[in-house]
C-alpha cells in the first residue's frame, strides 16, 4: 500500500510504501462497529444513582386500612406505583457498562479504519510536524496553508509546543500513536500522520 506524502503547502510530493497488513486491509463494517461501540461503552461512567422502595424516605405506616374503603390495597407510600415512591429498577453507581473486546479484534478494527481512510484519500503523511512556539495562531496558519481544517494529527512523539497550540482549535486534535483511538479516527475529516507514526503503527498493530 502506498500513502501520499505531502509538503507544507498540502501538495503530494512522494509516495510512502506502507505495509499491506496495516494499511491494505479490507473494511469490515461489523468489526469496526463493534470496536467503536466497545470503546465508547468502556469510557462511560456510572454516575447516576436512584432510590428503590427500601432507600426512599417515607413513612412505614399503612396509608389506610386493608378493607372497607373501596380503594386498592396499599401497604407503604414507598411503592413504585405511588408518586414519590422508589424506582422499580433503579440506576446504580455500581453499574458496569464495559464491553469485552479481544486485543486481536481491537487491532484488526483499528487497521481496518486506517486502511479505509487511505483508500478514501483522507490519510496523508508528512516527514515531521512541529511548530516553533506554543501559539494557536502558528498552528492554524500552518494547517490553513496545507488546506486542512478538520484534522487529526498523529505523531510518533508528542511535541509540547504542538500540544499546547492545538488546545484552542475545536476541529484539531493532536495525539501520540499510542493514544490514537477508533472514535477520533472516524470523527475527523482528515488524518495527518508523521512517517515515524506510520512505522510505529506497523510495529504496534500489524
Amino acid at each position: 500500500m502506498e500513502l501520499n506524502v505531502i509538503n507544507e503547502q498540502g501538495k503530494s510530493t512522494a509516495k510512502l510504501a506502507a505495509s499491506d497488513a496495516a494499511f491494505g486491509r479490507e473494511y469490515n463494517e461489523a468489526l469496526v462497529h463493534q470496536v467503536v461501540t466497545a470503546y465508547m461503552a468502556n469510557a462511560r461512567l456510572a454516575t447516576r444513582a436512584q432510590k428503590d422502595r427500601g432507600t426512599v424516605k417515607h413513612s412505614t405506616q399503612k396509608p389506610w386500612r386493608q378493607k372497607g374503603t373501596g380503594r386498592a390495597r396499599a401497604g407503604m407510600t414507598s411503592s413504585p406505583l405511588w408518586r414519590g415512591g422508589g424506582r422499580t429498577f433503579p440506576n446504580s453507581p455500581d453499574e458496569n457498562y464495559s464491553h469485552k473486546l479481544n486485543r486481536k479484534m481491537y487491532r484488526a478494527g483499528m487497521l481496518a479504519i486506517l486502511s479505509q481512510l487511505a483508500r478514501e484519500d483522507r490519510l496523508a503523511v508528512v516527514d515531521t510536524f512541529t511548530v516553533d512556539a506554543p501559539k494557536t495562531k502558528l498552528l492554524a496558519q500552518k494547517l490553513q496553508g496545507m488546506g486542512m481544517d478538520n484534522v487529526l494529527i498523529i505523531t510518533d512523539s508528542l511535541d509540547e509546543n504542538l500540544r499546547l497550540s492545538s488546545r484552542n482549535l475545536p476541529n484539531v486534535m493532536v495525539l501520540e500513536v499510542g493514544h490514537a483511538d477508533p472514535v477520533s479516527l472516524i470523527r475527523y475529516g482528515k488524518v495527518l500522520m508523521t512517517k515515524g507514526a506510520v512505522s510505529k503503527i506497523e510495529e504496534l498493530l500489524a
